[in-house]
């Protein structure tokens, strides 16, 4: 029995640990070389397992005790590594992992989630972002947190089976939405998501992509909620999502069977207020398990 047992308190930090045999794996990938604005992304694993103590397992509004063990893998050593050297450190690190039905990586930058969707076969895979931006920038400097969908793009992965949701106005290119639609890329802005909601839009996406994809791997990048609300992150805007959608989302997400790994990008602990920033991660990752156990 564990401290916070005794006391009544089983946290969702109780559920992580050396799980060899459970269905959810975590993995920490804090990389932070060539970001095109500077930050401490490499800080999100550790301020995101020292989060989860602060979350019961209970959820209040459906009744039901979240008792799923996750598999904590560790992190990545990652120090001072740019994306091109990290490329294979993340793919085996998700790969090793591949026998469960969900991976769930924490950054690190958005530079993170081309290794991790490689890891999952890059012939069989769809990729969803929920992003404020297209991550389309152009490869000819090098890989960075403002390339991965170019990159994979450049890989050979279909823009048909890529969909992106959450775009920013005021925050892209036009050059970067012409790539977008001339790849086949669906599109939905932060506007579709406020008209239409955030989790309608993700589940017919979702839906969508399982018609093309054997599996489906998830980039959360958080600075599509919100700046009011999400201040941790240099990308983050106003106007963004609204951090309950974003929460409904991650439900969604995390209850469709073909979504095979996920990760959370962008979160850059230095720019705390407060401790809300950590305890947004937290309570997102408390979501995804909520709707992984309803699969």
């Amino acid at each position: 029995m564990t401290e916070s047992d005794a006391l009544g308190w089983r946290s969702i930090a109780d559920l992580l640990g050396d799980h060899p045999d459970a269905p959810v794996a975590l993995i920490g990938a804090g990389l932070n070389e060539r970001s095109l604005t500077p930050g401490r992304c490499d800080l999100g694993p550790k301020a995101f397992r020292a989060v989860l103590p602060r979350f019961s397992t209970y959820d209040v509004e459906t009744a039901r005790e979240l008792t799923t063990h996750v598999h904590d893998a560790g992190d990545v050593p990652l120090k001072a590594a740019s994306p091109a050297d990290a490329f294979e450190p993340v793919k085996a690190a998700v790969t090793a992992q591949s026998a469960r039905p969900l991976t769930v990586l924490i950054g690190g930058n958005n530079a993170i989630t081309r290794p991790g969707l490689h890891a999952l076969g890059l012939h069989r895979v769809g990729l969803l972002t929920l992003d404020a931006h297209f991550d389309l920038r152009d490869t000819d400097q090098g890989l960075t947190n403002g390339n991965p969908v170019q990159a994979l793009l450049e890989d050979g992965l279909p823009g048909e089976r890529i969909s992106q949701i959450g775009l920013a106005p005021f925050a892209n290119t036009r050059r970067a939405h012409d790539k977008a639609k001339a790849a086949g890329i669906s599109v939905r802005t932060a506007r579709d998501c406020r008209e239409r909601g955030l989790a309608a839009i993700v589940t017919e996406e979702l839906a969508r992509l399982s018609a093309l994809t054997e599996v489906i791997y998830v980039d959360f990048d958080i600075d599509v909620i919100d700046r009011s609300q999400w201040p941790a992150s240099p990308g983050a805007r106003p106007g963004g999502v609204p951090v309950h959608d974003f929460f409904d989302a991650a439900r969604v997400i995390g209850a469709h069977p073909k979504v095979k790994a996920v990760d959370l990008t962008e979160y850059d602990p230095s720019l705390e207020i407060g401790d809300l920033a950590s305890l947004t991660a937290g309570r997102w990752f408390c979501e995804l398990l909520a709707g992984f156990e309803a699969r």
